[in-house]
Parts: structure tokens; C-alpha cells; sequence
């Protein structure tokens, strides 16, 4: 059987080069993004922080993080009581017990929330920075980077039995099955890497500023 190029020379090549063109100009314009990109990431970072970070302050959001807070080796400290004696006088979201809020008053629930607040929104600030400051923002990001690796979130998969469902019936429980608590915690590896460009990025500003 004849080869149908042969009755139209050059249509298979014509027509992969005339596509070509036009999916490189997309993948140009994809690639002229990446500063536009750096913008959204740190913007993200410092919204999500900030608005985290004033969450501190409601009564809800302290009481939700007693759990990984009583059982870190590396905050456990700063509350009164031991753990696990929180689970006994946690609040559901909205849920307002006032026998539960004097324990969690009692426990020093509250200004250890608001301190991780303050911290966090913060840091928030520090790396919204970067257009006035850029080195305030590359240590902000750094300060954010030490925060999730050593102190806090990180480690409370290991840490906080909360953070794994439990067994109360159902056949997935446990590793790898994360609770709402768990998978709070894991989407901070997102926030690890967008800390650790915004820092590398400020930094980059930094000394051609200075140079």
C-alpha cells in the first residue's frame, strides 16, 4: 500500500512544526509566571498566618489545640495539667461548657493560645514584608521554617494520638489513617516548602538591593 505522505509530501511535517510553535509559546508564557507565582506563595503564606494566627484568640481555637499541645514533649510544659487529662473537658467547636472553660482557664489554656497567636501573626507580618523589607521577610520565613520543623506542628503526627483515627469500630483506624486533627497537621509540609522559597526569594532581593 502506497504511504499517503508520498501523495502529500510534507503534510506530517507541516503540521507537527506548525504546532510546535504554538504549544512553546504557551509553555513561555507558563514559564514567564514564575515571579507572579512567588507573589501568590508569599501572600498566601502571610494570609493564611495572619488569619491563623487572630484565630488564637477565640476560645474554640484554643480549646482544638489542647490536644497537640499537652501531649508535645516540646510545649507540654506550658500547660498545668498532664496529659491525657484534657480529654475529659474538651468544648466541641461552638460549643460553649462553662465547667470546661474554667479546666482550660485553670490549665492556662488561653494565654498559651494567645502567645502562639501573637507568634504567628507575627511571623505573617514579617514576611509581608518583603516588598518594604526583604530581609525582615527572609527571616520571618526562616523563623516560620524552625517553628514547623522542631517546635510545633511537624511533630505533633508523631506526638498527638488525635492525630490518627481511632479504633472505634471501623477497620481504618490508626497509621495512615489521619483524623481532621492529622490532616490539619500534614498540610503544614506545604507550608514548610512555600517558607523555605519566600526565604531563599527574599534573600535573593536582599543582597542585589545591597550590592
Amino acid at each position: 500500500m502506497a504511504n499517503h505522505s508520498a501523495y502529500f509530501p510534507g503534510t506530517a511535517t507541516e503540521s507537527s512544526e506548525s504546532g510546535a510553535p504554538a504549544i512553546r509559546r504557551i509553555y513561555i508564557k507558563a514559564a514567564s509566571l514564575d515571579r507572579f507565582g512567588m507573589g501568590m506563595l508569599r501572600l498566601g503564606l502571610a494570609i493564611v498566618l495572619i488569619w491563623i494566627g487572630g484565630l488564637k484568640f477565640a476560645s474554640y481555637e484554643a480549646d482544638g489545640i489542647v490536644p497537640l499541645v499537652a501531649n508535645s514533649p516540646f510545649m507540654s510544659f506550658l500547660y498545668h495539667h498532664p496529659a491525657p487529662e484534657y480529654r475529659e473537658h474538651m468544648n466541641k467547636e461552638g460549643q460553649a461548657i462553662p465547667a470546661n472553660q474554667q479546666w482550660n482557664e485553670s490549665n492556662g489554656t488561653y494565654p498559651v493560645s494567645y502567645g502562639l497567636g501573637v507568634i504567628i501573626v507575627s511571623l505573617g507580618i514579617m514576611i509581608a514584608l518583603y516588598p518594604i523589607w526583604p530581609q525582615v521577610s527572609a527571616v520571618g520565613s526562616f523563623l516560620l521554617i524552625l517553628i514547623l520543623m522542631s517546635l510545633t506542628t511537624l511533630s505533633f503526627l508523631v506526638t498527638t494520638p488525635e492525630a490518627w483515627v481511632p479504633a472505634l469500630g471501623d477497620p481504618h483506624h490508626g497509621f495512615p489513617y489521619l483524623s481532621g486533627a492529622g490532616r490539619l497537621v500534614l498540610k503544614d509540609c506545604i507550608m514548610l516548602g512555600a517558607a523555605t522559597l519566600t526565604m531563599a526569594d527574599a534573600a535573593k532581593t536582599y543582597l542585589k538591593r545591597s550590592a
